[in-house]
């Protein structure tokens, strides 16, 4: 009752309790998993793991090789250099040198090879797995609680490693062979081809295919919806290829020069890195946390290249600022500012003493910050907080936020009820999806049931309270799960 009591504060729209009960079918219903495969990973997973702790103890001396204390207190005796980390990014740095010694090169190989060997998801799936040879309960429905989005539990599907081996089918019968010497051989790292491989453990079970569609770019075209950026709504209206159109605004270079070739496709790199790093108002710092420094950019150039973004989007970096203004207004002052596609207001419930700001979305749905307030951050703007989950320590705090956040908790709630009117319609159409991954869907069914095409024809569908963002999606079907 006390839960009722206070829940009854924030009212659930009845399209969200249907999305709920649909969460629950599909939870209970499952995904088949190889246990052929599994077992098979696990094995070869603790032999190669044993037989790299004995090398690297015979190598160092040392009694446990994988303790970071330990190993870092070796190096720095090898190299007379002090050793601040072995973070995986660290350690793929050391291993680029070429003063390391034969000895040194190999227990830092050891170490990244020891860094794939976790065999946790197969622990997971082993421990998961149902009789009749099926996971359930991979999702939980709200569980990122700032934007609605659905939360990876068990196996944690929201973060599997990608699929760039070939042969995937070969290198799966290898395993499941036991056969660690042909792995080796065909495969080189035996680690990192297990680590590949945990996506293949979700299968279709017999007689059966997976279909797999996803939303194409659906934050980009989102975005570009929600601030009336019209050329980049173009874009995906035509060719979509977002990362080329936008060097080209940047840039002021034709489009059709942005080809593989020419001198003039250097610029995609670009265009690429500020599309992934600076559509929620980030700066030089989101474009060398986005991996600009790493794909051969210069520190220097960073700059221009932020701004030439921010020009190209105007309507993006207005929308940015609009946000935040309107949240400092109705933390104020009260009431309700409406930003394009969505509503902010301040609210308050009396029997709880509580107030909240709200956003409500063009489908309706609300996205609550607690006890929202007023402060000066360090550059003596207005600073907007709320009470909240802190990510890393997970305690309940006081979080800023800012108008390039509040884009972004928009834009991802957005897409998220995109998901989840394309996952109603899919279940509505006969075809039973048995997880889904972000912005991606996994339909597990009779070959004759559906096509690919009939899928992606199904998630491009004008969204009711959007009808004009342009939605568009690619998969492909196998009897296996993988990541293109």
């Amino acid at each position: 009752m006390e839960i009722e009591r206070r829940l009854s504060a924030v009212p659930v729209p009845d399209f969200v309790q249907k999305e709920w009960e649909t969460d629950l079918i599909i939870n209970a219903r499952g995904v088949a998993v190889d246990m052929d495969l599994v077992n098979g990973a696990l094995e070869i997973g603790a032999t190669v793991r044993n037989n790299l702790m004995e090398e690297a103890m015979r190598i160092s001396g040392l009694n446990n090789p994988n303790s970071v204390r330990q190993l870092s207190a070796w190096l720095e005796e090898e190299t007379g250099e002090e050793i601040s980390a072995l973070r995986k990014d660290t350690v793929a740095k050391m291993l680029e040198r070429n003063d390391n010694s034969p000895q040194v090169q190999r227990m830092l190989e050891i170490r990244q090879e020891l860094g794939k060997t976790s065999t946790k998801k197969y622990d997971a799936i082993e421990a998961a797995v149902c009789a009749d040879g099926r996971v359930r309960g991979l999702l939980q429905f709200y569980g990122a609680n700032r934007t609605g989005r659905w939360a990876g539990r068990l196996v944690q599907v929201q973060n599997l490693p990608r699929t760039y081996t070939e042969p995937l089918e070969l290198a799966r019968d290898l395993v499941k062979a036991r056969n660690i010497n042909a792995l080796k051989v065909i495969y080189d790292s035996v680690p990192d081809t297990l680590s590949q491989l945990i996506r293949t453990a979700f299968i279709a079970p017999p007689g059966h295919i997976l279909i797999d569609a996803d939303f194409s770019a659906i934050e980009a075209r989102v975005i570009s919806w929600l601030a009336g950026e019209e050329w980049r709504l173009e874009v995906f209206r035509t060719h979509g290829k977002i990362y080329e159109a936008s060097a080209s605004q940047m840039f002021g270079v034709p489009l059709e020069l942005i080809k593989k070739g020419n001198p003039e496709y250097a610029l995609r790199q670009k265009g690429k890195v500020a599309e992934l790093a600076l559509g929620y108002q980030g700066s030089t710092g989101a474009l060398i946390a986005m991996g600009a420094l790493d794909m051969g950019l210069s520190e220097d150039e960073l700059p221009d290249i932020v701004n030439r973004w921010r020009d190209a989007n105007k309507r993006i970096r207005d929308l940015w600022y609009k946000m935040d203004a309107a949240a400092v207004q109705v933390i104020t002052q009260g009431g309700s500012v409406g930003v394009n596609n969505v509503l902010l207001s301040h609210e308050f419930n009396y029997s709880q003493g509580t107030d909240y700001m709200t956003i409500t979305l063009p489908s309706g749905r609300k996205l609550f910050y607690i006890e929202p307030r007023i402060g000066q951050n360090q550059w003596g703007n207005p600073s907007i907080s709320y009470m909240g989950m802190d990510q890393t320590t997970k305690k309940w705090k006081r979080i800023e936020t800012y108008g390039g956040k509040l884009v972004e908790n928009c834009v991802q709630a957005i897409a998220r009820d995109c998901l989840a009117q394309a996952i109603e319609r899919l279940e509505a159409a006969g075809l039973p999806v048995v997880f889904h991954v972000h912005d991606e869907v996994v339909i597990d069914c009779d070959p004759n049931t559906a096509t690919l095409e009939d899928v992606v024809n199904i998630m491009a569908q004008p969204i009711p309270w959007a009808p004009d963002l342009p939605l568009g999606a690619d998969g492909w079907v196998g009897q296996f799960f993988r990541k293109d």
